[in-house]
């Protein structure tokens, strides 16, 4: 085995990683819906957003591992930083640096891993976004543009502030969120050939829930929708509360067709719940449905704008 070497702007790196004031902290949706994406992009059982301290790599993010950190020296991603390139091992078992490695010869018996080397604002290399498998294989020119292109959203999440991305009340992304993933993801669905699907969730009643039984209890309401939404959808699917009343869910890879279950999944959840004694208000809840489609959406905003107009049309006829 051998140890990773220790990068020549290492005080600083560490400096930069503790400014960041993410070690230790709990697991967060902007992060945690990269690493779901990854698992399920690249066939892989483990994903990571893992971040290199001075003895250990710690894990912000993972999917598919218990572990929430290794020793620094027998990590793999202490060796990715070392380069800004993404770095491939196909079988760790015929890799010197790695054949004898504890993480190789015992859990989780990794034999392949690709790593994408995280940049911080200030250019030092703290972590990596990594997929991890226990079986060698190979990996294309196009799916490490992927991996890169998931690694920069990452990054992006590094450099705003959790208020400017995150719904403070329901963890969830918020409107600006939701465009940096989308603005991701849309290119992808549009590069491989895929659909994807935007709903819409209009919470009809929340002003009058607030005006009737005040601030908390909206408030109240709006995380159990939150809650609703998250265990509806695919661990992938980008869910989002876009202003006070509205949420979205974006499904990758899913035509209109394709988002039908989920939509019956949530819409069986929200009849129970309505029906479910208990709850001083009713939920009501109008779900409008947009095709995503190239040259009429050009990004996520286009997207967004073209299902917020059926909601404002839907209660102009109400009003009319």
């Amino acid at each position: 085995m051998i140890k990773p070497a220790i990068p020549a702007d290492e005080s600083r790196r560490l400096q930069t990683l503790r400014d960041l004031k993410l070690l230790d902290t709990p697991p967060e949706e902007r992060f945690d819906r990269v690493t779901r994406l990854a698992k399920q992009v690249f066939s892989t059982p483990i994903a990571l957003v893992s971040l290199v301290d001075e003895g250990r790599q710690w894990f912000k993010s993972r999917q598919g591992l218990d572990a929430t950190e290794t020793p620094r020296d027998i990590s793999f991603c202490g060796h990715a930083i070392l380069d800004d390139k993404i770095m491939v091992v196909n079988n760790a078992d015929s890799d010197q640096r790695f054949c004898d490695n504890p993480l190789v010869c015992g859990d989780p018996n990794i034999r392949f891993y690709a790593g994408y080397p995280l940049s911080a604002p200030d250019g030092s290399r703290i972590g990596t976004l990594c997929i991890i498998d226990d079986k060698p294989k190979d990996i294309s020119k196009e799916q490490l543009q992927l991996l890169r292109e998931l690694g920069r959203m990452v990054e992006e999440e590094l450099i705003a502030t959790n208020l400017s991305t995150v719904d403070s009340l329901t963890g969830l992304s918020n409107r600006n969120g939701f465009n940096t993933v989308a603005d991701h993801l849309l290119p992808m669905c549009r590069r491989k050939d895929q659909p994807a699907t935007l709903l819409l969730f209009h919470l009809q009643n929340l002003f009058e829930i607030e005006t009737q039984s005040g601030g908390a209890e909206a408030d109240a309401i709006a995380v159990e929708l939150a809650h609703i939404l998250m265990a509806s959808f695919r661990d992938s699917d980008v869910v989002a509360r876009l202003s006070f009343d509205v949420f979205c869910v974006l499904l990758a890879g899913s035509d209109l067709d394709g988002a039908d279950p989920a939509r019956d999944r949530f819409n069986a959840q929200l009849g129970e719940r309505n029906r479910t004694t208990g709850h001083e208000h009713e939920m009501h809840i109008e779900v409008h449905a947009v095709a995503y489609k190239e040259g009429r959406h050009d990004d996520a905003a286009a997207l967004l704008a073209d299902g917020e107009s059926r909601i404002l049309e839907a209660h102009s006829e109400d009003v009319a």
